[in-house]
């Protein structure tokens, strides 16, 4: 027997679990983990919410409420999603309980004692109008490394490169919509560096990891690691054990792991067994598996193995980090923010399951990102779980008690036909196995539908609604040799449709227990009870609704972004401060080694300013010359480019595209604007 510690990814309890949640680390996990135990492995899954960092607060300042209500909202929700899909974890914790802030707090000390964490002097960007020191995930700016737009201050999301957030390209405060200044501030960080020759002896000898994760993780350590901060000024999070840190609290992405430790702690202390998370995290035989989105595989893979390796105690490292692709949503990138997801409360509304659980594990985006359709939902579900298997089921058990009052007994002999059709089963039943084995959810769903089909086509070849009426026993060994074949479905794709599977295993009167090892044991026969239909089919009508939902969405989306965002009110004194008036521009350059900016020499009513405007993308420098246009003159002068700006050109912006402003009458340089 095997051990194994199961994980799926800390979620963020900022919102609701969405099906990109369900595809990238719990669907995948909770499938594995079902196999395991089908096969006698002792397996310990746990997982829980991610309750702190910066989404969090952003999420309570948002609702006007604390943190912590935030966190245990979600925490809730998030379990009653899951119980509606059958996902069934042995504790799901959450960041924000007492005994992780215990297991975090220690982790670091042990760190910190052992000359692996470092204090640091830093820059970090300020916000002025909120007053407070911005950590990364309230910085939003574009990406150094592939130039996309809308990277957060620690991480790119299209790229997957961490980010420092001091190299964002025109950053700005998620809070207040301003640049951020930059003020100098003490923070800890982890020394990688001194944990690389390690860290890539070990990931060596994963020979048996995904390409992608490996890949991944290898092109980190040949760009040589750095140290990487691990505190924030923030009041949400585990507070550092250190004295005169008042206001700097642990970084989410130091603490997240260690809640797979302390969800591994309370699941022993609810048991009655407070040591018995010992038998998993300490016992060197076991196999640690983390599921994750690929956009968690450095912190799992790299940061996590480096502060598990320093601890006092001996904890085990991850063996296996099987890490999945994005999923999309009909062809476009899933985006919480825009509303363009499915969520799973919602999805449960209107459909049991079993279903998602099937369709996300025919396409499981294993090796690449997939995309989830509503017409490739209906298509599965009808083509392949009604028309396939449960075609197989009913046709079976309705003959059986039609003909033979629901008794099948196994026959003395088996015809040639019956003895390879039961011997190709069992093969793809090995592979199917291998699969799940291997985290091929997409390769089981398809072997084990295709188990379905012979079985079909065997039911076909025989003819038993002919046989029945000439030569009752050989009628009755198809029934047999079907209802074996239903059976041994009824435990391979169990651990991706376990609702349906237990209700086919009672229908066809199986006795035994559910395990793998049954799978080769032949039954002695077999007595229908009550037949019911395994799947209902979905209606061209009720996808039809579901893509409106969607459609809606982006129509609400859309006018929201139309609306204006209004700037706080000012008083009346504070606009009489500005001092706008009209300049004519006499000469206009482009400035070198810029694309958008200009250097302008303007005329206010006698008196010449220099001027840099970054209107050099719309305009070009002899279609301004002559042009009067209104100027912030009494704007603190201040260098550009090395070169003096006096004042600050006023252009209206739509989409991106500046427009300069010009006064519908000929007026004289100099004229005020009031």
């Amino acid at each position: 027997m095997e051990k194994y510690l199961v994980t799926s990814a800390l979620t963020y309890a900022n919102g609701k679990l969405h099906i990109g949640h369900i595809a990238g680390s719990y669907l995948n996990a909770d499938i594995f983990v079902r196999y395991q135990k089908l096969v006698g492995n002792d397996v310990l899954y746990v997982g829980g919410t991610d309750d702190y960092g910066t989404p969090i607060s952003l999420k309570a300042e948002e609702e006007n409420v604390s943190p912590q209500e935030i966190a245990d909202k979600f925490n809730k929700s998030m379990k009653v999603d899951l119980e509606g899909l059958n996902i069934q974890l042995d504790n799901f914790s959450g960041t924000s309980h007492s005994g992780h802030i215990k297991d975090s707090q220690d982790f670091f000390t042990n760190l910190y004692d052992a000359g692996y964490i470092i204090k640091k002097d830093i820059k970090q960007f300020y916000d002025e109008k909120r007053k407070r020191f911005l950590s990364d995930r309230y910085i939003e700016g574009i990406c150094p490394f592939c130039k996309a737009e809308g990277a957060r201050g620690d991480q790119c999301d299209n790229c997957g490169k961490l980010i420092d957030t001091m190299d964002l390209i025109k950053p700005k405060s998620k809070l207040s919509g301003e640049v951020p200044i930059i003020k100098n501030t003490i923070h800890w960080y982890l020394d990688l560096p001194k944990f690389e020759k390690e860290l890539r002896q070990w990931v060596d000898s994963k020979t048996y990891w995904k390409d992608n994760v490996k890949n991944f993780v290898l092109g980190w350590l040949n760009e040589g690691l750095q140290e990487r901060g691990i505190t924030r000024d923030l009041n949400w999070g585990v507070p550092i054990p250190l004295k005169n840190t008042e206001g700097k609290v642990l970084y989410v992405w130091f603490d997240a792991p260690i809640g797979y430790l302390s969800s591994s702690k309370e699941w022993a202390e609810k048991r009655g067994t407070p040591d018995k998370w010992k038998d998993y995290w300490l016992d060197e035989n076991t196999k640690m598996i983390h599921f994750l989105g690929k956009d968690n595989i450095p912190f799992h893979t790299i940061i996590w193995p480096a502060m598990l390796s320093k601890q006092k105690e001996r904890f085990v490292l991850p063996h296996d980090v099987p890490a999945n692709e994005y999923l999309n949503l009909e062809g476009l990138k899933m985006s919480t923010s825009r509303n363009w997801t499915v969520w799973v409360e919602d999805y449960l509304k209107y459909f049991e399951g079993e279903y998602l659980r099937y369709v996300l594990a025919a396409n499981a985006p294993e090796t690449k990102d997939s995309d989830f359709s509503w017409e490739d939902f209906r298509m599965h579900i009808n083509s392949e779980l009604n028309n396939v298997l449960g075609n197989l089921a009913n046709r079976t058990c309705i003959f059986a008690n039609k003909y033979f009052d629901g008794i099948i007994k196994c026959p003395n002999e088996f015809s040639n036909l019956s003895k390879d059709t039961l011997a190709e089963v069992h093969k793809l039943a090995d592979e199917v196995g291998k699969s799940y084995s291997n985290y091929h959810v997409r390769k089981a769903t398809k072997k084990f539908m295709d188990i379905a089909r012979i079985g079909n086509k065997y039911f076909d070849e025989t003819q038993p609604w002919k046989k029945v009426k000439t030569n009752k026993n050989n009628a009755s060994q198809t029934l047999y040799v079907c209802l074996e074949i239903l059976r041994i479905i009824s435990i391979v794709s169990s651990p991706v449709i376990p609702k349906s599977m237990k209700s086919l295993h009672d229908m066809i009167g199986v006795m035994d227990s559910n395990t793998w090892d049954n799978i080769s044991k032949k039954s002695a026969g077999y007595t229908i009870t009550n037949v019911e239909i395994l799947f209902r089919k979905i209606e061209e009508k009720e996808v039809e609704e579901q893509l409106e939902i969607l459609k809606q969405r982006q129509r609400d989306v859309v006018e929201e972004e139309n609306m204006i965002e209004h700037k706080p009110e000012i008083e009346y004194e504070d606009f009489m401060k500005l001092e706008i008036r009209i300049v004519k521009i006499l000469e206009a350059e482009k400035v070198k080694k810029s694309n958008k900016l200009l250097k302008l020499k303007v005329n206010v009513g006698g008196e010449e300013r220099s001027v840099i405007a970054g209107i050099g993308k719309d305009y070009e420098p002899e279609d301004l010359i002559g042009k009067k246009v209104p100027m912030l003159i009494n704007l603190k002068p201040r260098k550009v480019m090395g070169v003096e700006s006096q004042a600050m050109i006023l252009a209206a912006e739509d989409n991106g595209i500046l427009s300069i402003l010009h006064p519908d009458k000929d007026v004289n340089e100099g004229s005020e604007i009031s």
